[in-house]
């Protein structure tokens, strides 16, 4: 897992990898909104298969969902059309995986509810992305630059400010009841949802400043939390437990985000005597951050000793050694996190993040191939395109390397360089091929200027009405 600022201001820190996750300084921007996007793919597999059900259950296709995990110490979440964002403070208060899917649950229930979380505003302001990702494998260095890296913003495009959320306390009633019905549809316990609710009761008597923003956004009341408990304790699966596996999970999820965003914290919380996957899990990804590579590799490779078909230990390992400039031993653990993990873009962008830092015609070459197999499953990988950008310059391929780098500005939510680059990409690209077409389309997707479209007009890019 990887963000771009140890005060995590903004985890879009993370930038689009698996499973490190480096904090350091973010743009002065994204420290305003004291949050960041996180990439992991671990994380959010726990995070989709916890969610996958009740989704379901309001008839909503899991792979038209976007989950989102959000960086801030904020106990918050939200659901939209499309998009479900679960902050790194609720996953941390949250006891059980019950209480994280009660509090999803909740969430779904407002889409159910048809709430529209003040419609307007919220549609304005989510066309003014604020999010960056990093990756929690390629972050790092890009290049062996973490400055470089604190720059980038991540595969954006989808959210705008999310103080824009708001509900009554009818709507948050209605949204009660609603994700009460979702849970017993999807065969979940609702006594998550009305424990979590019932440990934050004393939210209520905090004064505006003083209470966590999920609960200044849903108001809480303790009139709401007894209505709710009723209704679930009348369901069939109120009784039902969380499985092993799940509680696994969970703890995981959990000791993975305190190892990477409070390392010091981690290392008192799970101290020595712990022997629990969970606690070694999280000293080794502590000492990591703690800038201490050889303990956290020495505790990485008893981890493997016992799971070695687990993908997300390689890929730990590979971006250890990579960030500590050991890039050629990084290549080994990175590609077996990939033979593991074949289907995970974000392990494929950090194997294509290492090839390409080793200079070697042949592996810049694979790097750019491993690079646009993630780009097949997540084209709005912005950190993808950053480090396609990269490999092609090395391979002297001006036009792509341009092309690339417009893709990486337009996935940002810069349209202005977005443009600039693709005209250039356009000046070197062949007329017939389809790179070209490409930076044709985002010159025209970026809103370029009337004198622009003249000139693309002019030359047959496109017809005289296309310019309207």
């Amino acid at each position: 897992m990887v963000s771009l600022s140890r005060s995590v201001s903004r985890f879009a820190l993370a930038l689009t990898v698996a499973a490190s996750l480096v904090i350091r300084p973010a743009p002065a921007a994204a420290q305003d909104s004291e949050i960041s996007l996180i990439r992991d793919t671990e994380i959010e597999e726990i995070l989709r298969r916890d969610s996958a059900p009740i989704l379901e259950a309001a008839g909503i296709r899991v792979k038209d969902v976007d989950i989102l995990l959000i960086g801030s110490k904020e106990l918050n979440a939200f659901a939209a059309p499309r998009t479900m964002g679960v902050y790194t403070g609720l996953i941390l208060e949250s006891k059980t995986p019950n209480e994280l899917q009660g509090v999803i649950g909740h969430e779904v229930g407002h889409l159910a509810a048809g709430h529209s979380a003040r419609s307007g505003e919220m549609s304005r302001a989510g066309m003014k992305p604020f999010l960056l990702t990093m990756g929690l494998g390629v972050l790092a260095a890009l290049a062996g630059s973490p400055e470089a890296a604190a720059g980038l913003a991540g595969s954006a495009g989808y959210f705008g400010t999310l103080g824009a959320l708001g509900y009554s306390r009818e709507q948050e009633s209605r949204a009660d009841q609603a994700g009460a019905t979702l849970l017993e549809k999807a065969g979940i316990s609702g006594k998550g949802l009305a424990d979590f609710f019932d440990n934050f009761r004393y939210q209520e008597v905090f004064s505006e400043g003083r209470r966590f923003a999920y609960f200044r956004s849903h108001p809480l009341s303790s009139d709401r939390i007894e209505a709710l408990r009723r209704r679930v304790e009348t369901q069939p699966s109120y009784g039902k437990a969380d499985t092993p596996e799940a509680m696994a999970e969970h703890a995981i999820m959990k000791a993975k985000l305190d190892g990477f965003l409070q390392p010091q914290v981690a290392i008192v919380k799970y101290a020595e005597s712990d022997t629990s996957y969970p606690a070694r899990y999280a000293r080794a990804i502590a000492y990591y951050q703690m800038k201490e590579p050889d303990r956290a590799l020495k505790m990485i490779d008893a981890l493997l000793q016992e799971q070695p078909e687990n993908p997300y230990l390689w890929e730990l390992k590979g971006q250890v050694l990579f960030e500590f400039g050991r890039a050629a031993e990084a290549e080994s653990p990175q590609r077996r996190s990939v033979e593991l993990k074949p289907d995970a873009p974000l392990l494929r962008v950090n194997l294509g993040q290492t090839l390409i830092a080793l200079n070697d015609k042949a592996k810049v070459q694979e790097g750019v191939a491993e690079i646009r197999k993630a780009l097949t499953q997540e084209e709005d990988n912005a950190v993808a395109w950053r480090l396609l950008a990269e490999a092609y310059d090395k391979q002297d391929e001006d036009g792509l390397a341009r092309l690339a780098t417009a893709e990486y500005n337009y996935y940002v939510g810069d349209m202005r360089q977005a443009r600039i680059f693709a005209m250039r990409a356009r000046e070197m690209l062949d007329k017939t091929s389809p790179q070209w077409r490409r930076a044709t389309d985002i010159v025209l997707a970026s809103n370029p200027d009337k004198a622009d479209l003249r000139d693309l007009a002019r030359e047959g890019s496109i017809s005289r009405g296309q310019m309207r």
